[in-house]
């Protein structure tokens, strides 16, 4: 049998964690798992991953080995170094980006939001990024994305090949990594029932729509309490100036985290587009009850497991968050349907996918001197 090396772009070990740094980093460390239990054969299959120095995110892996090469950073250590030390086997990138030079590669693309959303996005970045998904539909071996719906978005914006792109959904046993932290939630609050959200603030959020709704609502008996996002933009003149309901954290770690999804009376997302979403999925998996968009991927992965609002509706969605936080019955509802649809998603399925998509493509060997 002969060994088939597997290199993983690790440029996301340089990147602060989002939701996409979060997807490689859980994947990786199961594809580590998968070699433990031997469900990787090591002698058939070497994993590498290849990462540009200065990481400031490190993970404990037993059989998969981390390789810091190269001088250059960024999108220039993605375009010109990594395929260099890469020509003898196949690229696995998890991030969007790839090097537009190699052939031997199969890319993970989470979303067509720069087409879709384009304004949320500065011109570079969209224009940037268009560029890298034109070259990636032709020269990558195979196309994974998250979900049926970034699937069909895909293949009508950049003209992917169906037979091409692969969906495989996300898993969510990372949120349980970490114990809750009882005493950070006593420092923030005092009993009192909340409503939780997770916000970048990017505008694609659509974050200002609740605190538009919690308006509409008037005076409320819980807290809201907002995690994420480094600098509250959204409370500007044109939103309530009695905040005295909002309880606004900032960035909150893993063990913080875990402690709001289990400790909220609700988590509300009502995001305009999504690839994905993983927070519903996270605070399902916590058995929280949840509110979600009816829109983009989130029926797709949340199922009847959640209550739904339209995004663009800000009555709407305060009619959502009265009613859950009204009805303890409703709550107690969709804690279990939540808990129960979560059991669908894992990283071991995933990852154990992705392996599969990558056997598949070994078999169809490029010519050798295609191979870079």
């Amino acid at each position: 049998m002969t060994l088939k090396k597997i290199y993983i772009n690790a440029r996301f070990l340089t990147q602060s964690i989002t939701g996409v740094q979060r997807y490689a980093i859980e994947l990786v460390k199961s594809i580590d798992r998968l070699i433990d239990r031997g469900d990787i054969d090591a002698s058939e299959l070497k994993f590498t991953l290849i990462a540009p120095r200065g990481a400031i995110n490190g993970l404990e892996l037993k059989h998969i080995e981390v390789r810091f090469v190269g001088k250059l950073k960024g999108h220039l250590w993605e375009q010109f170094e990594l395929p260099f030390f890469t020509g003898d086997g196949l690229l696995l990138n998890l991030c969007n980006t790839s090097p537009i030079v190699k052939r031997n590669q199969v890319t993970t693309i989470h979303d067509a939001s720069v087409y879709a959303v384009p304004q949320t996005y500065s011109f570079l970045f969209r224009a940037w990024y268009k560029l890298l998904f034109s070259v990636s539909k032709v020269i990558s071996r195979s196309i994974i994305t998250d979900s049926d719906f970034s699937k069909k978005e895909l293949i009508q914006y950049c003209k992917i090949a169906p037979s091409k792109i692969r969906t495989i959904y996300l898993g969510k046993e990372h949120i349980h990594d970490h114990n809750a932290d009882p005493l950070f939630l006593s420092k923030i609050n005092e009993g009192r029932p909340f409503l939780l959200a997770v916000s970048s603030m990017s505008p694609n959020k659509n974050f200002g729509s609740i605190l538009q709704a919690v308006e509409l609502m008037g005076k409320v008996d819980f807290d809201i309490v907002i995690a994420g996002g480094t600098n509250p933009k959204i409370f500007s003149s044109s939103h309530p100036t009695d905040l005295s309901a909002y309880r606004y954290l900032g960035y909150v770690d893993d063990s913080q985290l875990r402690t709001l999804y289990e400790n909220a009376d609700c988590f509300i997302y009502p995001s305009y587009y999504e690839g994905f979403g993983l927070p519903p999925l996270e605070a399902m998996a916590s058995g929280c009850p949840v509110i979600v968009s009816n829109t983009a991927s989130l029926p797709e992965v949340c199922g009847d497991a959640v209550l739904y609002c339209d995004p663009h509706s800000p009555k709407q969605i305060a009619e959502s968050i009265h009613r859950m936080m009204g009805d303890p019955q409703l709550r107690a509802n969709l804690r279990t349907k939540g808990l129960e649809r979560a059991k669908q998603f894992s990283w071991e399925k995933c990852s154990g996918e992705i392996v599969a998509l990558i056997r598949e493509v070994l078999k169809c060997e490029l010519p050798s001197s295609t191979t870079g």
